[in-house]
């Protein structure tokens, strides 16, 4: 769909300005493209993806870091990597895939915004890693990667396709210059985007990868997505 609207839209501004009839049939091609994106995502009568599952809680911090690598805190001092070798701060996620969803996307690192939210990286087939927080692959806490379900002119983000998330899904984080780490999905929740759990953000205690994006309802007068999908992966081979 989107490979034809590029191809339209070149043949239409050869030799100058787009003519209305372009224009119109941009505007329509969008429109059909928003309603497409809609009908995708929520099937008629479905708000938003159902959740399964349990959110991961902090328990007790772990001893150690299993056969695959663990979540951690980037506080003072470091944490040690999922290798355990020496003490430092966890490196940096690059990369993001779920086989079974085809979903492979860079991350970059993001901090905050003046209003205190995270940010967002502007290219919505990207991911950002919240670097703030722990990172995949250190010893403990909650690492979150967090990316858009689609963008202004209705192209599809890269997260929109956790809306497909299963119990048991295969998440790999590559990291740079580092092995990358694994984990298993255990839980998927959809939550008001004002009431985010405290505890997707927690800094210590068992780790979890925390993969964040938007759902319905969207009210344009409210600032768009009024709701929060979250998705939680445990490390594979040691569940948390």
């Amino acid at each position: 769909m989107r490979a034809s609207t590029r191809a339209s839209t070149r043949a239409s501004t050869r030799g100058g300005r787009p003519s209305a009839a372009a224009v119109t049939a941009a505007a329509v091609t969008a429109a059909v493209l928003a309603a497409l994106l809609a009908w995708t995502l929520w099937p008629s009568g479905t708000a938003a993806p159902s959740d399964f599952g349990d959110r991961p809680r902090a328990q007790e911090p772990a001893a150690g870091p299993p056969s695959g690598g663990r979540d951690g805190d980037l506080g003072p001092g470091g944490a040690q990597d999922a290798s355990g070798a020496g003490a430092g701060p966890a490196p940096e996620p690059v990369a993001l895939r779920v086989p079974r969803l085809s979903l492979d996307a860079r991350v970059q690192d993001v901090g905050v915004q003046d209003d205190g939210t995270v940010e967002i990286p502007e290219d919505a087939g990207q991911a950002g890693w919240y670097r703030y927080g722990p990172a995949p692959g250190a010893p403990a806490g909650s690492a979150v990667i967090v990316g858009h379900v689609d963008d202004r002119t209705g192209d599809l983000g890269a997260f929109a396709r956790l809306y497909g998330v299963r119990k048991g899904d295969d998440v790999t984080v590559a990291r740079e210059d580092a092995p990358p780490v694994r984990y298993e999905v255990t839980a998927r929740e959809v939550v008001d985007k004002d009431r985010l759990p405290a505890e997707v953000f927690r800094r210590d205690g068992r780790p979890v990868l925390t993969l964040v994006t938007c759902a319905p309802p969207y009210d344009r007068e409210r600032g768009g997505y009024q709701r929060n999908l979250l998705v939680y992966a445990v490390p594979a081979g040691g569940r948390g």
